[in-house]
């Protein structure tokens, strides 16, 4: 494959100027586009020169390259991973029949309804933290906020080119639809509920890339085993983005927790609140719902859905090439399922679990978050642990959401109980209020607000004092 081609007015590596009918299309669609991230996106902070990271060729040694860049100039386009040679459908009905280079008609609508559901995660991630710039704790973050929102807007950038080029009319009408619907609007809300929950200070932001985005890493590993060839090899390339946005979450929350243990260590006995910190048991409440509400997006435990997505050859399991059986029609799943009022375990035939065996892989991955957090509590001599909630814990979608869970334990809990000890479990208002208070902007080059700690390396091996948005 060629290497990204940015002499075009859209870059990309799919040789987009051979269908001008295709390329046309993508280029009208280009200027609402930006009209769209001049209102919604970072706005305040289009005519500054930020430090972004740009592809230019989809290998190893081109998809990360360093300079200064306006944003609205950033040159979003469409890039595809490499293809690889008579690839095989490696799962479900088709398993081992060759993967499509087009869209199997008998599985269109299916298609298109989980390539628009990714999609319309992409600007609405955008729309969340449009404003969290104004509170940036340093140039360093303020630098890797808008490196995640530029590549959120090259996301849909990928997915709006498989509905202009597969779809036809109703691609391209889905396609406008995706600059339309807002975040958090009553009206016209993003499809996933989580998508539309306010991101307004700088602790939910890491807790935001370190959770959900982490869900776009499993979303995107289930998408790239699709049979659906384009679909695969765009969400290849999505993943190599995907894991700065992680890197900014789990590595964000380390250092506000690291900040927080330094100021006990120097103020032994006081209330680190008095000396502009975040105290160590409110960090939790906010890991408590972002985790909680980031494990819903997998969706119903028993889905029938997910059973089609996955016999179809659409939707695989993440890291597919591990399984024993490709087909998973002889597999059973242990369900743990919340009827009438009590947890019960059943066997469910494997397709249908499919929902949750990714959710398993998610909350796997998560722990290793927790442990990094619990390895800094460790190193700065603290007993403190933080937890992962679990999976039950104030869910909104599926079984769970009919009752009320412990966070550590799962324990079936009354409505009085919850009422009794919810304010130790979530973010309340005081919370939110305290956390947006320290939210005042640091844009000195090498400073820190006094909430966060400064990372332990620069972007780029960049040196401490490097200005990273040029202000």
């Amino acid at each position: 494959m060629a290497g990204i081609d940015y002499s075009q007015k859209i870059p990309n590596n799919v040789d987009l100027a051979g269908d001008k009918r295709l390329q046309r299309a993508l280029e009208a669609w280009q200027p609402n586009y930006l009209e769209w991230w001049a209102q919604m996106g970072p706005s305040d902070f289009n005519m500054k020169d930020v430090y972004l990271r740009t592809a230019i060729d989809v290998g190893s040694d081109g998809w990360a390259h360093f300079g200064y860049v306006k944003m609205p100039d950033y040159r979003w386009g469409i890039f595809l991973g490499h293809a690889e040679a008579e690839r095989k459908i490696g799962f479900g009905d088709h398993f081992g029949e060759p993967a499509w280079q087009q869209v199997p008609g008998e599985y269109r609508n299916w298609l298109k309804r989980l390539i628009v559901t990714q999609a319309d995660t992409e600007p609405a991630s955008v729309e969340q933290q449009r404003l969290l710039g104004h509170t940036a704790p340093s140039l360093y973050d303020l630098r890797n906020l808008f490196q995640v929102n530029v590549e959120e807007g090259r996301h849909l950038w990928a997915m709006v080119y498989l509905l202009h080029s597969y779809f036809g009319k109703d691609g391209r009408e889905e396609a406008e639809e995706l600059l339309h619907r807002r975040s958090g609007n009553a009206d016209h809300p993003r499809i996933l509920g989580t998508f539309n929950e306010p991101c307004e200070d700088w602790l939910s932001f890491f807790c935001f890339t370190m959770f959900t985005d982490r869900d776009g890493k499993f979303q995107l590993l289930a998408l790239a085993e699709s049979g659906f060839d384009p679909l695969a090899r765009t969400c290849r390339f999505m993943l190599t983005e995907e894991a700065h946005h992680m890197f900014v979450g789990q590595t964000g929350v380390g250092r506000v927790i690291e900040r927080t243990l330094q100021v006990m260590k120097d103020n032994p006995g006081k209330d680190v609140r008095d000396y502009g910190a975040i105290p160590l048991e409110m960090i939790q409440r906010y890991i408590n719902f972002w985790a909680a509400s980031s494990t819903d997006l997998y969706g119903a435990e028993i889905s029938s859905n997910s059973a089609n997505f996955f016999r179809s050859g659409l939707k695989g399991r993440a890291y597919e090439d591990k399984q024993a059986d490709h087909k998973a029609l002889e597999g059973q799943y242990r369900l743990e399922n919340f009827v009438d009022g009590r947890v019960s375990v059943e066997q469910v035939p494997l397709r249908n679990a499919m929902n949750e065996v990714l959710r398993d892989e998610y909350v796997r991955d998560n722990q290793k978050g927790i442990e990094y957090w619990n390895r800094i509590c460790e190193r700065m001599g603290s007993q403190f642990r933080f937890r992962l909630p679990h999976r039950r814990f104030n869910r909104k979608i599926g079984c769970y959401a009919a009752g009320r869970f412990h966070p550590e334990s799962g324990d079936v809990l009354d409505e009085a109980t919850w009422n009794a000890h919810v304010a130790t479990w979530l973010p309340t208002d005081k919370d939110r209020t305290y956390v947006k208070s320290l939210m005042k902007p640091v844009y000195e080059k090498g400073k820190y607000a006094s909430w966060v700690a400064a990372p332990a390396k620069g972007i780029d091996d960049k040196a401490p004092d490097f200005e990273y948005v040029k202000l």
